[in-house]
């Protein structure tokens, strides 16, 4: 026998027990609207042979954007009472003033509801029909494979929709065999998206176009559900191959791996790692990763929209978030005697400290031969025209940190010493001016110290 031919019950037991969601003493929140759907699924958990033994408890959400919308609410206390089902009414107040908005505080109550019953599930009564206009109306809006997998039969926190099989006509015919009654919204008729496409669209659609549209718009959103699984079981095997690291501000990969990738694929990576750090781009944001894969020079950077900004640092690519410029502190060392001061270079907060006399090589020090530099000495962050002196010249300091590989996001969190004139003489953990080294005969020496205090 067919499924369609089996009695609907029979149908919905055997779905329920595959599904492997319910167990003996489980409750079950079923929210009930009074309309046809819903009163089906409370029939069908409270009547049918051979379900689990559930503590089932209804709710139903009154949002008071009709006048007579608490004639609903009466209805449905009556239909619990005479199936002995408690009944839990709740009246939003205000009204919502958008579907949108009634929608989200419907689901407040609902979870409200549970968790004072004690529930695992809220159960909805969406349907094969609700399927196939949410997948119409997300796909003539543009939405990509994540939007044609519709409605999820379940999604967090505990909302359970067991009727997503069955089609709107079969539970209406159930409905009718069993003698149910049931509450007509009038809502239902309004010329809203929704309703166009149930009442217009969708009939055209199985009228002079395909018969079966309905079933088909259904059978895609399994299938994308489908190949949205495989590729979510995939994405961490091909993000280790790209050898992604984190870098504290953000995300960084191999250049070479992800440039062996076809732009399709490249294009879903790169939204995923600037997802890390930030919104995933769109279309547009990610056209421009792609392309900027392709062709970016290093030391160059993209925006991909949302404050997520991609640049190639030689041979890697990094997703960082830009915020707004945080206020800086300098510090001025002085050419004599000893102390310390609080120095924010691009948010990041440091302690500098300085006395007479060498401190040896420890990281985050610095000896420098009083008499060879110009004070008093500034320390800041980097500014543009910055240069230093190397043994063979001088150099910007900008190509210094690109060769040293401080990714872009950390070099305006680099605290730079530079003396009395201008030029670079010290950049902790990079580099110092080529003649700022102190010799046997340097006796006048100072010592300076950097120390980070972001996490004190």
């Amino acid at each position: 026998m067919r499924p369609r031919l089996q009695p609907l019950a029979e149908r919905f037991r055997e779905r329920l027990g595959s599904a492997g969601v319910l167990e003996p003493g489980d409750g079950v929140v079923v929210a009930l609207s009074g309309g046809a759907d819903s009163v089906a699924l409370l029939h069908l958990l409270r009547f049918t042979k051979g379900l689990p033994v559930l503590r089932l408890a209804a709710a139903h959400v009154d949002h008071g954007m009709r006048s007579d919308s608490g004639n609903d609410a009466a209805w449905v206390r009556g239909l619990c009472q005479a199936w002995g089902v408690p009944c839990h009414l709740h009246r939003l107040d205000p009204p919502p003033t958008s579907e949108a908005r009634a929608r989200k505080e419907r689901y407040r109550a609902l979870e409200g509801v549970r968790l004072e019953t004690g529930a695992r599930w809220v159960a909805t009564a969406h349907h094969a029909d609700d399927q196939a206009e949410t997948v119409l109306f997300r796909a003539v809006r543009g939405t990509g494979l994540g939007g044609l997998q519709g409605i999820r039969e379940r999604r967090g926190p505990a909302i359970w929709r067991p009727l997503l099989p069955f089609t709107r006509a079969e539970l209406r015919a159930y409905a009718t065999a069993a003698g149910l009654g049931w509450r007509e919204d009038p809502t239902n008729r309004l010329p809203m998206a929704r309703n166009v496409l149930r009442h217009q669209v969708l009939p055209a659609l199985e009228r002079d176009v395909s018969p079966g549209a309905r079933v088909a718009l259904a059978g895609l959103a399994r299938r994308a559900r489908w190949d949205r699984e495989a590729w979510d079981s995939a994405e961490p095997i091909l993000l280790r191959a790209l050898d992604v690291a984190e870098e504290g501000v953000g995300v960084s990969v191999s250049r070479d791996a992800l440039l062996a990738l076809h732009p399709r694929l490249r294009g879903r990576l790169l939204r995923a790692l600037a997802g890390r750090v930030g919104p995933g781009p769109d279309e547009a944001g990610t056209r421009r990763a792609v392309e900027f894969t392709s062709s970016g020079l290093s030391g160059a950077s993209v925006p991909l929209g949302g404050g997520v900004t991609l640049s190639r640092e030689l041979g890697r690519f990094l997703f960082f978030r830009q915020g707004p410029v945080p206020r800086e502190e300098s510090v001025s060392i002085p050419a004599g005697g000893v102390g310390e001061a609080r120095l924010v270079v691009g948010g990041a907060t440091f302690m500098v400290v300085w006395r007479a006399g060498s401190h040896g090589t420890e990281d985050g020090w610095i000896d420098l031969p009083r008499g060879r530099v110009a004070f008093p000495l500034a320390v800041r962050g980097r500014r543009p025209g910055d240069r230093v002196r190397l043994s063979y010249g001088t150099k910007k300091l900008k190509k210094v940190l690109l060769e040293a590989r401080v990714p872009s996001a950390l070099r305006d969190r680099t605290p730079v010493v530079v003396d009395a004139t201008g030029r670079v003489i010290w950049v902790p953990g990079v580099v110092r001016a080529a003649d700022t080294r102190c010799n046997e005969d340097d006796e006048d020496v100072v010592s300076i110290g950097i120390i980070d205090a972001s996490s004190d």
